[in-house]
């Protein structure tokens, strides 16, 4: 019946001095599920601590890379805009995310549709080099502009971390009802 149980809800089984007899063996491999037997109690709590925590969504962080400068903006047949620009900060990837501010303002967000060194393709442009960029879905480039680069970061959460994060909430909550 756990067996069954564990199966249909995607969990674990864990043992703590027992065995399982031959037919639970059978019918947990047969379930696809594992059984983990344990004979030292710590060694049982840091396995479901790090089962746990795997179940938990990471955090995405935003990380800027790099900034380019809008010098020129061109006209290609059957492509669009591109900005001849000059990177500034950090670098410009090919994978990044990309948001062009006019006048301190983000006027888009979105991705690189080309990134060029001269006449050929790039994977990344450093601080000091001039490039070709081209914003997917977005025409409206002016000189001036600055591109800004970013990724997006996994941080890996723990426990700990869910724990502090609800207590923040709570606080959080109980100084609105307080107000």
């Amino acid at each position: 019946n756990d067996i069954i149980l564990t199966a249909a809800s995607n969990g674990l089984i864990f043992g703590f001095n027992v065995r399982p007899d031959a037919k639970a063996r059978e019918k947990a491999e047969k379930e696809g599920v594992d059984i983990n037997l344990y004979s030292v109690i710590y060694q049982i709590v840091d396995d479901v601590k790090q089962a746990l925590e795997g179940m938990i969504d990471p955090n995405l962080r935003e990380q800027i890379i790099g900034q380019a400068e809008v010098r020129q903006v061109f006209s290609v047949p059957k492509i669009g805009k591109i900005a001849g620009a000059y990177v500034t900060e950090g670098k410009v990837t090919r994978a990044a995310g990309v948001r062009v501010i006019r006048n301190s303002i983000v006027v888009y967000e979105g991705k690189i549709s080309s990134l060029k060194r001269f006449q050929d393709d790039a994977k990344e442009v450093m601080a000091g080099y001039e490039c070709g960029i081209g914003v997917e879905k977005f025409n409206d480039l002016k000189d001036g502009d600055i591109i800004e680069a970013f990724i997006t970061v996994e941080e890996k959460r723990t426990l700990d971390d869910v724990k502090k994060s609800d207590l923040e909430k709570q606080k959080a909550q109980e100084a609105a009802k307080t107000e």
